[in-house]
């Protein structure tokens, strides 16, 4: 029988460095994650930290990681050929059998790109959504994440990218909810779904603008970044009222979302 929270040493394949605070480190495993879901992330004596998967395949998972605190400060030490610990994954992802055949709308701010790239490389991939429009913000050009990707999408996507502040050729100025009016609602009918993730304050406010925008409720996704600490519902750590978000999330649905504030 598998222990669910038994942490495995795994090696780092590579590591690719997205901005001075983001890095993307590939590692080798056997954990065959969905789109959205998370792992524990561990180094021995140092700690533990939740950590989106931002893409995968036969063999490996890459993590895109920021470096805020004790744990990802002694991961960015690392190099390939090292180990780390994983263990996962964890929590429910991203409905894609429902958005097949769908119009999507993906909104995300700053590293909030992350947990929905490998949805967006499957739809970009496999023509699985009937469109999809990314509207993409980040506070300026030096936190750029995935450029490669960002460019290959503008082929088949319909895109918005935007830095809050700043003034960029080939890039839009201003926050992301300054372009949920732009995108062609009325051309989806009922056909479409909305994601959304970011800080919470834009997913709120951007969730906001889509309602005003007539985007029901129901329609729209959002992730939630948190501190998860078991990852399997029994210490309390991630709750927020009746909801363990480790288990009921790191996804929900906007109408249940918009009632989980600490």
């Amino acid at each position: 029988m598998n222990n669910i929270i038994k942490p495995v040493p795994c090696k780092i394949l590579d590591i690719k460095k997205e901005t001075e605070l983001e890095w993307t480190f590939k590692v080798a495993t056997d954990i065959k994650p969905t789109h959205g879901q998370f792992l524990q992330l561990s180094l021995p004596k140092i700690g533990e930290a939740p950590i989106s998967v931002s893409a995968y395949g036969d063999g490996w998972v890459d993590f895109t990681i920021r470096a805020v605190g004790k744990v990802t400060d002694v991961i960015f030490q690392l190099q390939p050929g090292d180990t780390m610990f994983l263990r996962g994954a964890y929590g429910k992802g991203w409905p894609v059998d429902q958005f097949k055949g769908k119009h999507m709308v993906v909104i995300t701010g700053g590293t909030g790109l992350a947990p929905v790239r490998s949805m967006l490389n499957k739809f970009f991939e496999e023509d699985y959504a009937a469109s999809v429009t990314l509207i993409s913000g980040f506070k300026n050009s030096a936190g750029i994440v995935f450029k490669n990707e960002l460019e290959a999408w503008k082929d088949k996507f319909t895109t918005f990218y935007t830095l809050d502040s700043e003034e960029k050729e080939g890039w839009n100025t201003g926050f992301v909810t300054e372009y949920v009016s732009k995108v062609d609602w009325a051309s989806f009918g009922d056909n479409y779904e909305v994601v959304i993730v970011g800080p919470p304050p834009m997913m709120k406010f951007t969730g906001i603008e889509c309602v005003k925008n007539g985007v029901p409720e129901d329609k729209i996704w959002v992730s939630f970044e948190r501190k998860m600490s078991c990852a399997v519902g029994k210490c309390g750590h991630c709750r927020i009222d009746e909801v363990y978000v480790c288990l009921d999330g790191p996804v929900f649905n906007y109408t249940t979302a918009k009632y989980l504030v600490d």
